[in-house]
């Protein structure tokens, strides 16, 4: 099951008062590959909840272009869901939710973040606009934390490239 930004605010005041250290990560993670996981496993590791908001095709389409994204934001969900520690037997990913097509302006971010309320914000060393995060991060009680350094090796994007030229 995944959740939107509403449904999910109750399960996190839940857990919230469980005195559950709760991670938010967000991205595209189109064709899930092993930077992916290697992000969500340490983003797991921050916290003892990790949930991962996940960005719809229509904002794939504006900000990765044409053709992208490679999988729908339904099966993207599905990937990311099922996405487990190979150190660990539990999957890493406990909450996805899905973001709509409108979550492209600092309001859907405060929104979200009101909702989720983490603790640890997790993102990569290449994630855009990490200072108007960590101001939401903050407002909310948590504190960005750059859980993985960007590999350019690894990316979707070369993926597609290397698939194009064989």
């Amino acid at each position: 099951m995944f959740y939107t930004i509403k449904t999910i605010a109750p399960i996190c005041s839940q857990l919230h008062s469980e005195e559950k250290k709760l991670v938010l990560a967000t991205g595209f993670f189109d064709l899930l590959h092993e930077e992916h996981i290697k992000f969500l496993v340490k983003a797991k590791a921050a916290g003892d909840i990790l949930i991962v908001a996940v960005e719809s095709d229509e904002r794939a389409r504006v900000l990765k272009g044409e053709g992208r994204p490679i999988d729908p934001q339904s099966l993207r969900c599905s990937h990311v869901s099922q996405c487990h520690s190979v150190t660990v037997v539990r999957p890493a990913v406990d909450y996805v939710i899905q973001l709509n097509d409108n979550f492209d302006h600092f309001e859907a971010y405060d929104s979200l973040m009101s909702a989720v309320r983490p603790q640890i914000y997790a993102v990569s060393s290449h994630t855009n606009h990490q200072k108007n995060k960590s101001f939401l991060a903050e407002k909310y009680g948590g504190k960005l934390v750059v859980v993985h350094e960007f590999n350019p090796e690894v990316s979707t994007t070369q993926i597609i490239n290397s698939q194009n030229h064989v």
